[in-house]
């Protein structure tokens, strides 16, 4: 799998990370979007997110980053886009709960997929 390929979701999701620190340092002024820019961009460093970066970076060097672990990296990204985006909007905690939680499975599918195949010699 070629590197850049592994690499663009990261990429995409260091993007959200920044534009929502500018945005969150664009809305310093004591108000409540001020707050709700802090939760946002403090969601972007939370455990998931961490657990993500850390998977590819072990991958990419053990050669275990395939089209199936880049497919999975996609789709946590567009989790986190949709998660960052019910809290830009409309704030729904169910639904924001519902895009983390679906982040979580993907991630946990990621690891799971990424320890067997190094156990299993895959």
């Amino acid at each position: 799998m070629m590197v850049q390929a592994v690499l663009l979701p990261v990429f995409v999701l260091v993007g959200l990370t920044f534009a929502l620190l500018l945005a969150t340092t664009r809305t310093r002024e004591p108000n409540g979007r001020a707050a709700q820019s802090g939760d946002r961009l403090r969601d972007q460093f939370d455990l998931p997110v961490l657990l993500f970066y850390v998977l590819i970076a072990l991958a990419l060097p053990l050669r275990h980053a395939d089209l199936v672990m880049v497919m999975l990296a996609w789709v946590f990204v567009v989790t986190r886009f949709v998660h960052a985006g019910i809290l830009i909007t409309s704030d729904n905690s169910q639904q924001r709960s519902l895009a983390w939680m679906a982040g979580v499975l993907v991630l946990m599918a990621m690891w799971l997929y990424f320890a067997l195949a190094i156990l299993l010699r895959i």
